[in-house]
């Protein structure tokens, strides 16, 4: 944890050496998601609730994912850019140091401009928390943290399971998009409103289901039976991280350099 620490602290100030651009792109990173935002307003103005929801209740969940993303953003970057590594023939000097892969990737690029997102998911979190009329609890607290710490697991296992087809292909693959993207723009409605066949592969396969849908039933009061089960959805997040780093390691034991 102190060479993270390292990592960290050298890239932030190699990205503050350029304030202005620093704070312009911060800015335009909290502004931009705003666009997204407002599109929810529009359709919540013009219909008024999607199948019992309402727009404060859908607002907590576009928040949630929102934030989740924006911090794998700033921390996982670098599985994100890892293409870059090995079309350089840079990764080779990651696997002379006595330190993990994993590691190194993911401090060798961190995206402080991301805050931006982050602030915006905040006060987007803020208002929803505000206007809905919910029976808090410091166990509600927690299960809300667990939520976000479990989608950014989930963007960072896609991430890596991204970088990891690097091995094989050299340059990234776009359909990681649909997954990142995809994901997050589908998961900022709760998962019901789509067919079976939607719910379950974000379920069972990539578990955005159980960060954004069935914890939230939970917070809202919505959950049906035993809440245990609602309360602990957010493990599958956490889980999902096994496999993909199980994938680099075998991504990892088979690369064969790129002749750079």
């Amino acid at each position: 944890m102190r060479l993270y620490g390292k990592y960290i602290a050298m890239l932030f100030k190699s990205q503050m050496q350029y304030r202005a651009s620093f704070w312009l792109l911060t800015l335009g990173q909290f502004l931009v998601p705003f666009s997204v935002f407002a599109g929810l307003y529009f359709l919540f103005e013009r219909f008024g609730q999607i199948r019992g929801w309402e727009f404060q209740e859908v607002a907590l969940c576009f928040s949630i994912i929102h934030m989740s993303y924006a911090l794998s953003e700033c921390f996982a970057r670098g599985f994100d850019s890892f293409s870059a590594l090995v079309g350089n023939g840079d990764f080779d000097r990651v696997l002379v140091r006595p330190r993990s892969t994993v590691l190194q990737v993911l401090g060798s690029k961190f995206e402080f401009t991301r805050v931006g997102k982050l602030a915006q998911s905040l006060i987007v979190l803020g208002w929803a928390i505000s206007q809905l009329v919910m029976d808090w609890s410091v166990l509600k607290v927690l299960v809300l943290l667990f939520m976000i710490a479990s989608g950014v697991c989930i963007f960072t296992g896609i991430f890596i399971l991204a970088a990891t087809m690097c091995f094989w292909t050299v340059q990234g693959l776009e359909i990681a998009n649909i997954f990142t993207d995809g994901g997050r723009e589908m998961a900022q409605y709760p998962l019901n409103i789509y067919q079976k066949w939607v719910v379950r592969f974000f379920t069972f396969i990539i578990p955005f289901g159980c960060v954004n849908y069935l914890p939230l039933l939970y917070l809202l009061g919505k959950s049906t039976g035993n809440d245990l089960p609602y309360m602990l959805a957010p493990l599958a997040g956490i889980a999902f991280l096994v496999p993909c780093l199980l994938m680099w390691n075998h991504g990892v034991r088979h690369y064969r350099s790129t002749g750079s």
